[in-house]
């Protein structure tokens, strides 16, 4: 069964970079293959990791409701399913990514969503690794894209309005009564000046608020930044860097308190 790691957190905090520096820090450990799940519907987890996605998830849920009365004799719906998500996997050196593409339009859902989470389960399990990186925000929890994984990694700045946001992510989390096995907060994008005020008294009580067990800081790293501008994966980023050391770190704590090997 394959460890999962669920990454969330308010828009433009970085959860997508550091989503992809786990997935680049599991690759490194090479104890076994890594699935990328972009659940995104603003699809750009590809782009951090090197990858290129030609079909989503979500184009093939659309194809298939419109071309279900004009399948080929023979061929189910479930085949047709199944043969498609192949198609929808980017398979790479130690890294394969599904991108699960634009939400659902007006169509009635139930039936393709069903097949379509039966064969993604089955299809995680050949696997040692899934980290996914969810959309910004809440909608993951409430559509219960977020739900049996072993770790859910919440990714905030130091900034109180996306410590809010980890705090009302871990409350929807237990309003929904997900299985989610252990959660944790990331503070990513701190600075030497933002590091000294970690400590103080007020900021203590914001992080208590959220309700989530500080799992490790990132810090600002400007090679990281640059790579970003010049649209560069993030494979490219050198073992010095200072964001890549904390995130090997942060995963190595997660992995150890988290239960994976």
């Amino acid at each position: 069964m394959a460890f999962t790691i669920a990454v969330a957190g308010k828009g433009g905090v970085g959860k997508t970079t550091v989503a992809g520096l786990i997935v680049r820090a599991l690759v490194e450990r090479r104890d076994g293959p890594v699935l990328a799940i972009d659940a995104d519907p603003n699809t750009n987890f590809h782009q951090v990791l090197g990858l290129h996605v030609e079909r989503t998830i979500g184009d093939l849920r659309e194809e298939t409701l419109k071309k279900i009365k004009d399948l080929p004799p023979g061929v189910t719906k479930d085949q047709y399913l199944e043969y498609g998500l192949q198609q929808c996997l980017v398979e790479s050196n130690g890294i394969d990514l599904l991108a699960m593409g634009r939400g659902e339009g007006p169509f009635c859902y139930c039936a393709v969503n069903h097949v379509l989470r039966r064969y993604i389960d089955l299809l995680s399990k050949n696997y040692k690794y899934v980290v996914l990186d969810n959309e910004a925000g809440l909608e993951h929890l409430s559509r219960r894209t977020t739900q049996d994984v072993d770790v859910l990694l919440v990714i905030s700045d130091a900034n109180p309005i996306a410590l809010q946001a980890a705090a009302r992510i871990n409350r929807l989390a237990d309003e929904l009564q997900l299985c989610i096995r252990k959660r944790f907060l990331a503070l990513n994008n701190v600075s030497e000046s933002m590091r000294a005020r970690l400590g103080t008294e007020s900021f203590r009580e914001k992080l208590a608020q959220a309700g989530l067990a500080l799992i490790g800081e990132i810090p600002t790293d400007e090679t990281l930044w640059s790579l970003s501008l010049e649209g560069k994966p993030l494979s490219e980023l050198p073992s010095t860097s200072p964001a890549k050391l904390a995130v090997h770190e942060i995963l190595e704590k997660i992995l150890r308190n988290g239960g994976g090997s």
